[in-house]
């Protein structure tokens, strides 16, 4: 068996410790600074705080940005609901609006005679008392009545070439047709004095009945023929 003295063997140990010692002086001096573990912790928490800021910024620009597309989006979307509702809801109204003036949605009235060359001429107002706009088209039903509601003389004629129109009647809006007959004192036709005059709208079974003030009309005989207009827009005054 060999033997190694004491301090042989201490000194192999303390050389052994030195280049242990260098070798890790040297590995140390080789790695860069900004490698360092304390670097890299350091690095790593700012980027944690810029993770958590990036949230908050992503939180804040996402509601930003949420809102651009929710109104871009609803608003879009909103506008086209509005539209198709509001297009359907008008559509809807501009149909009832525009639907015939029915009897019970008017008033009539008949104005004072505007006499000229023989004739008698008096306009048959309607007008719309109802709350919604509508239509009236064409030539009106009249007959006049006496005081028990007979009829007197035929019904009247429609004069030719009326060219009918459709007028559109608002709240409160009217529209006239002229009554015309000769005057019975130059026909020599047979006259009756009415109680009343009742005109029916175009279209319409229902009449209104107007108490009648303009004398004495031809019923009979020569030139008793009673003539209708077509209704025209305004009262005819």
């Amino acid at each position: 068996m060999a033997y190694t003295s004491r301090s042989l063997r201490g000194g192999a140990a303390l050389l052994a410790s030195t280049v242990a010692a260098l070798g890790l002086l040297t590995a140390c001096g080789n790695e860069s600074p900004g490698s360092s573990p304390e670097s890299v912790s350091g690095t790593a928490a700012p980027a944690t705080g810029d993770s958590a800021g990036s949230s908050a910024s992503d939180s804040g620009s996402a509601p930003s940005g949420t809102a651009s597309s929710s109104e871009s989006q609803g608003g879009g979307s909103s506008t086209g609901g509005t539209s198709a509702t509001g297009g359907g809801g008008t559509k809807t109204a501009s149909a009832a609006s525009g639907s015939r003036c029915h009897t019970s949605e008017l008033a009539a009235s008949v104005g004072g005679n505007d006499p000229g060359a023989g004739q008698e001429n008096f306009p048959i107002v309607f007008t719309n008392k109802s709350g919604r706009t509508c239509t009236v088209r064409g030539f009106p039903g009249a007959a006049f009545v006496d005081a028990a509601g007979t009829q007197l003389g035929p019904d009247p004629q429609r004069e030719s070439g009326g060219s009918p129109a459709t007028v559109t009647l608002k709240p409160g809006q009217s529209a006239w047709a002229g009554l015309t007959f000769s005057n019975p004192e130059i026909s020599g036709a047979k006259t009756a004095t009415p109680a009343a005059l009742k005109v029916t709208p175009p279209d319409e079974r229902d009449a209104l009945k107007v108490t009648w003030k303009g004398g004495t009309v031809p019923v009979s005989g020569n030139s008793s023929s009673v003539r209708l207009t077509v209704l025209s827009a305004g009262t005819g005054a």
